[in-house]
């Protein structure tokens, strides 16, 4: 009988070559849309702890800022425990989900940006994909009998309990009857539902969607993660988050959303809507291997970028920058780092990365949807940004992972990762807009 190391290896070997093997037939048939079926961003509007719009985070991730502190005000736990990267916003209603606030916030900006007339779309078709989030738990406090703890002027449990408020939530508020979806599925949910709202565009069910995600602080993971031991510490809070670092100790919470008007091309320049980026391909892919630990062999990674990049009819050499997962853990850099050589070859060498969870935090749900509007915002502006922190880099993370400092370049095309708790692998590939009429002209300069 074999023994179990031999095994293992050749489970291994023989899932690379069905992987490659349906690499192949994809790369023969192609994708199955055609090019009058490509999909565009046409509005951004995100907060996160360092900005309360999107260019105030932009400008601020540029200049490499960290919103990591102390947390405080955090129910059940107790001030000081933890660190992480909180959105202060005031005027917040009465006991409503701070993720359900902040999608507004972002989803009101994207609106705005994207200059969309509600009396001139076809709301019938418009979709509205935004991630889940952690329902209202107080009845637990109400079952408990600690009625103390309750305040009798917030919003009911049972109106925002269900995952999906927010989704629900935000479509109502501008009337949005097309299709309506939200995933779960850990931190790549806002990559998940990204490309949910792309592919109900393509299928011919939507001309425009409203799509993202959001989180807030929740008592319940923050002693989850705590409990797990996965917490970055340091006396100085805005150094504790040190992606690709050999001196890193684990991520820190973050808070934020981001929402995008993502639609048809045809549909956007049909109203004269300005151009971001094409969302140029993407796809999901699955490690059928533990609920939080990650391949070693990073096989699931490698093949989702190579077909990733089929989607975008890209070749490895086209791909400038990628927006990481980088969570700081030495599982997920390792793991992702040799991922990504193995996928790109010698065209890694040219390649930058970075992770903006060093000074973002880690957003959970909400870590997809803000780092591919950051993502956006460099293609954008010809500016990759830092990972901040970084000063002693792990020799396992053998790329150019931009320490410290950000970099101009026009480069065309960026790659966003997302590697999940659960296996849930995800990537959407962006191609810079490059019509100056429709689109956005590279700055000059880009001031600090």
């Amino acid at each position: 009988m074999r023994d179990r190391p031999s095994l293992v290896r050749a489970v291994v070997a023989l899932r690379r070559t069905i992987r490659q093997k349906a690499n192949t037939v994809f790369r023969t048939v192609g994708p199955y849309y055609d090019d009058g079926d490509a999909v565009v961003i046409t509005g951004i509007g995100m907060i996160a702890s360092v900005g309360r719009d999107r260019e105030s985070v932009w400008r601020a991730v540029r200049r490499g800022q960290s919103g990591v502190r102390s947390i405080r005000g955090l129910p059940s736990i107790p001030d000081d425990l933890l660190i992480g990267a909180p959105v202060d916003v005031p005027g917040v209603q009465r006991g409503e989900l701070k993720a359900i606030t902040l999608l507004h916030i972002a989803a009101a900006e994207a609106m705005a940006d994207g200059r969309v007339n509600l009396t001139r779309v076809d709301r019938d078709r418009f979709a509205c994909a935004i991630s889940g989030h952690m329902g209202d738990d107080s009845f637990v406090v109400e079952q408990m009998g600690r009625f103390d703890l309750l305040d009798p002027a917030a919003i009911p449990w049972w109106q925002q309990w269900m995952p999906n408020t927010g989704c629900v939530s935000v479509a109502n508020r501008y009337g949005l009857a097309g299709p309506r979806i939200c995933h779960s599925t850990a931190c790549a949910s806002g990559l998940v539902d990204i490309l949910a709202a792309v592919r109900t565009i393509r299928d011919g069910q939507a001309d425009i969607a409203l799509a993202g995600s959001a989180e807030g602080f929740h008592p319940l993971f923050a002693a989850g993660f705590h409990r797990m031991g996965v917490l970055a510490h340091h006396a100085d809070p805005a150094q504790a988050c040190r992606p690709f670092d050999s001196q890193r100790s684990g991520f820190v919470m973050g808070e934020g959303a981001a929402m995008f008007i993502l639609e048809r091309r045809a549909h956007a320049l049909a109203r004269n809507a300005r151009i971001y980026a094409e969302i140029a391909g993407g796809k999901m892919l699955a490690e059928a291997h533990h609920v939080t630990g990650l391949d070693a062999d990073s096989d699931a990674l490698s093949q989702l970028i190579s077909v990733t990049l089929d989607d975008a009819r890209m070749k490895p050499g086209d791909v400038n920058y990628i927006n990481a997962h980088g969570t700081g853990t030495l599982q997920n850099d390792v793991v992702e780092s040799r991922g990504i050589r193995r996928a790109l070859g010698s065209a890694a060498d040219k390649l930058w990365v970075s992770s903006t969870k060093s000074m973002l935090g880690h957003l959970v749900n909400a870590s997809g949807s803000v780092e591919l509007a950051i993502t956006a915002l460099a293609l954008r502006d010809g500016f990759a940004p830092a990972t901040l922190n970084l000063t002693q880099q792990d020799p396992e993370c053998n790329l150019d992972c931009i320490p410290l400092v950000g970099r101009k370049m026009r480069f065309q095309a960026a790659l966003k990762l997302s590697v999940a708790f659960g296996g849930h692998l995800a990537a959407v590939a962006l191609r810079r807009w490059m019509d100056a009429g429709t689109g956005f002209a590279y700055p000059e300069a880009l001031a600090a």
